[in-house]
């Protein structure tokens, strides 16, 4: 998985990490999204209740997901970096136009300085993603203690902004899974996340380059990875217009990462 490198807007969100102790894992009530799938464990019947409660975190498999609890024609749609005040309200824009639900994976400090956003995702059935603190790139070249405060502390951050939802999935900054942040995340219930096709958004390409990306790559399998932060994304909405309708045309349906 390609990482993405000159994102220097994260810089003003690294000093949030210092001083962030690991949030206990202590026994407590498991709420999350509702959306659809098949096969539920006992964690996702319960995260897929408002209310139901499990007596504490469920463990998850700690490989990393790539793919859908649709099938082999499902596709899922990641949403990374945010929220943002200007652009995640225009992504749930357009996915509500379409009917279609997505995985957002969340900057700890951004999520706690805009928790209505958080909240507004959480309202229209999509799940959350901890994208950590700073979305350090180089954080499988650091020290256990960094990655455990990275994961764990924007993970309380994400929760606290949501209400209490908790994100039931990790995404490593660009790929950087070790296989003790892989093992750490899945011990409190967030199935290591990766993807398949890479939109190239970020790099603001132009919406026809992206939409050309996805349509190539998304044979690769069935997550595919946009941003609706970091800059200017509106290639990635233009984009997300085109490529939605798009795949159910190719009688593909639209669903979340397998846990």
């Amino acid at each position: 998985m390609a990482r993405h490198g000159g994102r220097g807007w994260y810089g003003r969100v690294l000093a949030a990490a210092v001083g962030v102790t690991a949030v206990a894992a202590a026994t407590s009530v498991w709420t999350a999204q509702a959306g659809p799938i098949g096969g539920r464990s006992a964690a996702d019947t319960a995260a897929h209740h408002p209310g139901a409660a499990t007596p504490a975190r469920v463990p998850v498999s700690a490989g990393i997901a790539h793919a859908s609890d649709r099938g082999a024609r499902g596709v899922n749609i990641t949403i990374d970096d945010g929220p943002d005040p200007v652009w995640t309200p225009q992504v749930l824009d357009v996915l509500r136009e379409f009917g279609v639900k997505a995985t957002f994976c969340m900057i700890g400090p951004e999520a706690r300085a805009h928790p209505d956003l958080v909240k507004s995702v959480v309202a229209a059935g999509h799940r959350l993603c901890d994208h950590t603190v700073s979305h350090d790139t180089t954080m499988d070249h650091k020290p256990a203690s960094y990655q455990s405060r990275e994961i764990l502390a924007a993970e309380d951050m994400i929760t606290k902004a949501s209400g209490g939802v908790r994100p039931l999935y990790y995404r490593a900054p660009g790929g950087a899974f070790t296989p003790y942040s892989r093992q750490l995340a899945a011990s409190r219930g967030m199935r290591p996340l990766g993807w398949n096709a890479d939109s190239k958004d970020f790099e603001r390409p132009g919406t026809d380059a992206i939409v050309a990306t996805v349509k190539s790559e998304v044979a690769n399998g069935p997550t595919v990875l946009f941003h609706d932060a970091g800059g200017d994304r509106s290639e990635t909405v233009a984009a997300l217009r085109q490529v939605l309708p798009w795949l159910k045309q190719q009688g593909y349906s639209f669903g979340f990462p397998v846990r």
